[in-house]
Parts: C-alpha cells; sequence; structure tokens
C-alpha cells in the first residue's frame, strides 16, 4: 500500500496558482494538435512538395530542440514563475506573427511562426513541469504532475476539433467534384491566387485568437503572487548539475525512455490516418479515429493516475507498457477493423507515460530538477527521429501501405513492430525503477 494516500497533492494554500499553470498544459496541448493536420493545409494551399511541407514539422520541433536548455539556464538565474512569463510571451508572439505572415503569403514567414512560437513552448514545458512537481510533497509529485497533465490532451482534442473544422474543412483549394476530383488543380493562376489569400487567412485565424489568449494568461500570471520553492529554485552550477544528472541511471536511463515514449505516441496518433487508409476509410472519416485516440487517452491518464494512489508509480509504468505492447501486437496481427481499434486502445496505456517518466526522473533531483526538466523536454525530439524511421519501412515496397509483406504481415502492420521496440524499452525501465533504482 502507498503511504502516501493521507498527504495533499495539492495543498490549499497554493491551488489557484496550480490550476493557472496546470491551464497551461492545455494551451501546449492545443498548439500541438492544432498545428498537425497543418501539414497537409499548407501543401495544398502553397502548392508544396512532401519535403516542403514536412518543414511545419521541423520548425515546430526545432523550436524544442534550440530553446529547452536556455529555458533552464534562465530559470536557473531567475525563477519558474519568470520562466512561465517569458514562455508565454513568445508563444503570444509567435502565434500573432501568423497574422503578418499571412499578409504578406510567405511560408517562411510561417515557419519562423511556428518556431518562435515553440520557443514559447519549450520555455513552458520545461518550466511548468517542475514547478508543478514543487507545488507540495515530493510523495505526491508524480501524482500532481499526471492530474495536471489530464489537461494536455483535453487541449489536443480541442486543437484538433478545431484544425477539422474551422480550417480544413474551410479551406477552399480543398473542394472537389461530384465524382471527388480536386478543383483547385484546374484553376488559373489568378484564380488560384484569390483562393491562396483567402485559405492563408483561414489558417491565420485559430494561431491569432490564440495568441490572445495567451496574452490574458500572461496578465493573470504576472498579477499573481505565485509560490516559491527555495530548494528547487536556487541557483547551482549547470555543468556541475549536469554531471550528477547523468551519472544516476534513474534519470539516464528515463530521459532514454521518454525518447522512445514520444516516438511511440506520434508515430500512433500520426499513422492511425494512413492505417485506416488501408481500411477503405477516409481522410475526413479518419479524423474521428484520431479523435477517438486523444478521448480514450485521456480516459487512460484519469485512471492510470486513481491507480498511483495505491502502486507504485515505477510498477504502474511497467503494467501500461506490457499492456501498450500488447495492444501494439494486436494492431499488427488483428484483422479489419480490430486492429485499428486495437491500435486506437494503445492510447488508453501511453496516457500516463510520459508524466510518469518525467516525475521519476526528476524524483529527488531537488535544485537540479530544472535542468533534467530541460533534458525530458528536449527529448520530445524522439517524434521527430523515429516517426520518419516507421515511415521508411512503409515505402520499402513503394508508396502504397500494402505493397509488400513481412512474416505476413503488410508493410502498414509490421511498421509498427517500432513502436512495439519503444514499448518494451519503457517496461524496462519502469521495471528497474521499482525493482532497482528504488530500492
Amino acid at each position: 500500500m502507498n503511504n502516501t494516500t493521507k498527504i495533499p497533492v495539492v495543498a490549499k494554500s497554493v491551488l489557484l496558482p496550480f490550476i493557472l499553470i496546470t491551464s497551461l498544459f492545455a494551451l501546449w496541448g492545443f498548439a500541438n494538435d492544432i498545428t498537425n493536420p497543418m501539414v497537409r493545409a499548407f501543401q495544398k494551399v502553397l502548392e508544396l512538395s512532401n519535403v516542403e511541407a514536412s518543414y511545419v514539422q521541423l520548425a515546430f520541433y526545432g523550436g524544442y530542440g534550440c530553446m529547452a536548455i536556455p529555458a533552464a539556464l534562465f530559470v536557473n538565474k531567475y525563477s519558474y514563475k519568470k520562466g512561465v512569463l517569458i514562455g508565454l510571451a513568445l508563444y503570444a508572439i509567435g502565434a500573432l506573427l501568423f497574422f503578418p505572415a499571412a499578409q504578406y503569403e510567405s511560408y517562411g514567414f510561417f515557419l519562423a511562426s511556428y518556431y518562435i512560437l515553440t520557443f514559447g513552448l519549450a520555455f513552458l514545458e520545461t518550466t511548468a513541469n517542475p514547478y508543478i512537481l514543487s507545488m507540495g510533497a515530493e510523495e505526491t509529485a508524480t501524482r500532481r504532475l499526471n492530474f495536471a497533465q489530464m489537461f494536455n490532451p483535453m487541449g489536443s482534442i480541442g486543437g484538433l476539433l478545431i484544425a477539422q473544422n474551422f480550417v480544413l474543412n474551410a479551406l477552399k483549394s480543398d473542394d472537389t467534384t461530384a465524382d471527388g476530383q480536386p478543383i483547385f488543380d484546374t484553376l488559373s493562376e489568378t484564380a488560384k491566387a484569390v483562393i491562396k489569400t483567402s485559405d492563408l487567412e483561414v489558417i491565420r485565424n485559430p494561431y491569432v485568437i490564440l495568441g490572445f489568449v495567451v496574452l490574458v494568461f500572461f496578465l493573470m500570471i504576472s498579477l499573481l503572487k505565485m509560490p516559491q520553492n527555495k530548494d528547487q529554485e536556487a541557483k547551482v552550477n549547470f555543468i556541475d548539475s549536469v554531471k550528477r544528472l547523468w551519472s544516476q541511471p534513474k534519470f539516464a536511463f528515463g530521459v532514454v525512455a521518454q525518447i522512445f515514449y514520444v516516438g511511440a505516441q506520434i508515430m500512433c496518433w500520426t499513422y492511425v490516418y494512413q492505417y485506416a487508409e488501408t481500411l477503405g476509410i477516409d481522410s475526413k472519416s479518419a479524423v474521428w479515429f484520431g479523435l477517438a485516440g486523444y478521448i480514450v487517452f485521456l480516459t487512460g491518464r484519469m485512471i492510470g493516475t486513481a491507480l498511483m494512489k495505491n502502486i507504485d508509480s515505477g510498477k504502474l509504468l511497467m503494467y501500461f507498457a506490457i499492456g501498450a505492447s500488447l495492444t501494439t501486437i494486436g494492431a499488427m496481427v488483428l484483422p479489419g477493423f480490430f486492429g485499428i481499434y486495437s491500435l486506437i486502445a494503445t492510447s488508453v496505456f501511453m496516457s500516463i507515460m510520459f508524466p510518469t517518466i518525467y516525475g521519476i526522473a526528476l524524483e529527488g533531483q531537488g535544485q537540479d530538477a530544472k535542468f533534467g526538466a530541460a533534458f525530458l523536454v528536449m527529448a520530445i525530439v524522439g517524434g521527430a527521429l523515429l516517426t520518419p524511421l516507421q515511415g521508411s519501412v512503409l515505402d520499402l515496397g513503394g508508396a502504397g501501405y500494402e505493397d509488400v509483406s513481412y512474416f505476413g504481415l503488410t508493410e502498414m502492420r509490421f511498421s509498427f513492430v517500432i513502436t512495439l521496440i519503444c514499448f518494451i524499452v519503457i517496461g524496462v525501465y519502469g521495471k528497474k525503477v521499482y525493482s532497482k533504482y528504488n530500492s
């Protein structure tokens, strides 16, 4: 029985600051999942190649990779509160820059806006996660972070719905004839230019509105007295801190596990659309499968957070990794729609992984937590490294998703062996946490 059941997860004295910082998790979830469908939107509107359209994700992940360490250095010199405010300011600036980007109709300007926006997200993730951990007893820190992280998929669902209903469905460049043939490709350059202007404004609008919402949060947090954890917010030497962190197997393996987790999540959520295509489901209908993944993800996080009251976090991580491995195998071998249902069910088990790995790796780090957080945020690069690897497996037999078979599995289904390996690594980490690192 876990002995932390009587310790409050969030004390009344920090409830309002906790609510505000927790709200930020939804804000960056929204940004992440309104952006994913924009790859296709920009490709259609600006007539880009697949490689050119992928620069959206390159700019997005690039912002995280470049700014996580500078964010930690900033927080080390100042405070968590100032780190959050800088993150919100950069987030708002990046979002509001979509207005001049649309006016100039410049793809490069849009990419720069994404890059600056994710500077802000890197600041927020590097700062808000350890800030939540610091708002109470260390014994309940992982539960506290899991609760806060429940709001991330809520933002993700909102971002996906806004992208689908107010952007993708409103793009005139995506209109087709009654027999499904694209109209945009048949138009004159003058007609295309008019539609291009209109569609870029459609893409612009949710980001500009988002920028103003972020500014409201900036004002609220700047005016509110926020709690300080003197131990975790004390200034420390960066080099010494990094040496201490990486000398600890629980932290070092945690960063590796986080890389594999983010890769697994993005592979499952990216390729569910292609998986649906192999079942004869059109792209608009496939969105509902993506949405179902987010909903069961949120449900799983609620269940996992409740279970964590009585089950060791490392052991629970291992159990969920086993569950994810089984549903991934199901996605590979089960026939027809049973396969895609199994793939969606994987989100239940992925739900607790990011915050649990994060909390475990930072547990007991004290003053070093801010730099540890930066490395765990940089682990988001796993999505950029592993997703193309699955794509390369899909391309082995040609442009289709069922051109060849391996061990009796189509290349679409076989490609999820990479995801399976990711969950095995996470399971091993969970096993080591409760059987070795915490012993």
